[in-house]
Order: structure tokens, then sequence, then C-alpha cells
């Protein structure tokens, strides 16, 4: 347990000390605990900057929206794989689905890239083929959500699959004897015994997700983003990057990451709370 603890306690805990900076104006040559103290002030500029409500609506936007896509799927590809009695089919199918989790970011946004380029790009040469015009998707943002999101679905399904698999795996198999005799068929099987069975790890993951919903991929979203999507892609994590290391604005960062942290933490608890007293299945 060395290992991970002492990742934990050295890049989580610790750097939590330093939030202090939020509420200091910071000077290099002082240092963090010689400078000064400014209260609120940079949480106030930040309720007050016009780009705020932005920000805010761009995050929950596409956590959201990656949320209701993207939770449910894998239990889907966890069912239907569930369901096939091939082996070899379904070891091909997981493998196939599993892959692109490997990907690295960079790798993906080049590959959505080339996909997508309204010159060379595969989709507008097929559609430019079928007598459409061509589409700069990455220019649209209205188009820059369900870009993201659908490729971070794509990516991700397979590995996310495999926590369902293995909670279908631990299923009693009398169960399934006991359906099959009293003649139910796979819809029912899968309705009554494999989504039950599914709900504790499933509702842990959702937990889990929504406590993270404030803590969209910088990533992915900074190395998509352009001058014609900024409406759309711009959110906290961005934001706070080109605020703290690009404009060494690092006092203003820290807060409005402090603020991120806080909106993640609230949400944690109050989900956790409620899925505790709906379904007694909580991570405390």
């Amino acid at each position: 347990m060395i290992p991970p603890v002492a990742y934990f306690i050295i890049f989580k805990y610790v750097p939590m000390v330093n939030a202090v900076l939020a509420f200091k104006d910071y000077n290099v040559i002082k240092g963090i605990w010689g400078s000064p103290w400014v209260g609120t002030k940079y949480f106030e500029l930040l309720f007050q900057n016009p780009a705020f409500a932005t920000l805010i609506k761009n995050t929950l936007y596409i956590s959201f929206y990656s949320l209701v896509v993207g939770f449910p799927v894998p239990i889907l590809l966890a069912l239907a794989l569930n369901e096939v009695k091939n082996a070899k089919f379904k070891k091909t199918v997981q493998m196939v689905t599993y892959a692109p989790y490997f990907i690295s970011t960079v790798v993906m946004v080049s590959i959505i890239m080339l996909f997508l380029s309204p010159r060379l790009g595969i989709v507008n040469t097929i559609a430019g083929t079928l007598g459409f015009e061509a589409v700069n998707f990455l220019g649209e943002p209205g188009l820059f959500r369900s870009i993201y999101v659908f490729s971070d679905v794509w990516q991700s399904m397979g590995y996310s699959a495999v926590i369902y698999l293995a909670a279908l795996a631990g299923i009693d198999p009398s169960l399934y004897e006991a359906a099959k005799v009293d003649g139910a068929n796979r819809f029912q099987k899968m309705v009554n015994i494999d989504l039950p069975g599914l709900l504790p790890a499933a509702v842990i993951i959702l937990i889990l997700s929504v406590g993270n919903i404030m803590a969209v991929g910088f990533e992915k979203i900074y190395l998509l983003q352009n001058p014609l999507n900024l409406s759309a892609s711009e959110i906290i994590s961005t934001y706070v990057y080109k605020m703290g290391l690009l404009n060494a604005n690092y006092s203003f960062a820290t807060a409005v990451g402090l603020f991120n942290s806080l909106i993640n933490l609230i949400l944690l608890l109050t989900v956790n709370a409620a899925a505790k007293r709906l379904s007694n299945t909580s991570l405390w």
C-alpha cells in the first residue's frame, strides 16, 4: 500500500496546504507564506468576472452531457457481452472496445482532427461525395460538446465495462437456474437478475462521477480548443491554466481552483447521502 498512499499524500494532500495562496497576493520573491493576505479579494474578482457565468455553464453542460451519455453505455455493453455465448467473438469485442482506452489524449485529439478536417477529413470527403458541403466541425461551437462527449464515450466505454462485467461474474449462478426453471426468458433474466446485481457498482461509480462533475478533462478540451469554438469550450480548468500559468496570476487561479474543488466536494457529499438513503449503497 506504500506507493499509492505516498502518491496521494505527496501529490494530493500536501498541495492542499498551498491553497492558502487563494487568500494572498502572491509575490515570487516573498514566497507563499511571506506574501501579504488579501482575504477574499480573488473570490470577489471571480464572481464579478463577466466570464464566470460562461465558465460555469460550459463546465456543467459538458459534465452533465458526458454523464448522461457516458454512464449507461458501459452498462449496456457489459449486459450485451454477458449474453454472448461465442467466447471468441466475446473476447474480440472486448479487445476492440477496450483498446481505445490506451490511446493517449494527444493521439486521440490528432485522430479527431484528421477525421473531421474540413478539407482532407474522411467525414467531409464522404459528405462531399454524397453532394453535401464541407463542415468545419471543430469550428462550430454547437458541435464541440457532442464531438468531445461521443469521442470520450467511444474511448472509455470498454474500460468502464470491465467493472460491470466483474460484477456480473459475481452473481450466483443458482439465480439463473431458478429463473430458467420458472420459465424466464433472457430479457427477464437481465432485468430481474443482472441489473440488480449491477446496481451497487453502478451507484458507487455514479457517486464518484458526480463528485468529479466540475473536473472535466483539461487536456482533451484544451487541445481541441480554437478561437472559433471558445464560446462553448472554455471551462474552469482551461481558464485556470491560462490565468495561472500563461498570465502568471497564481493567486487568482488558485482561488478559481479552490472554488471548483469545493463545488465538487459538496456534490459528492450530497449525492452520497442521497444514494445511501435511497439504495443503502454509499462510499461510507
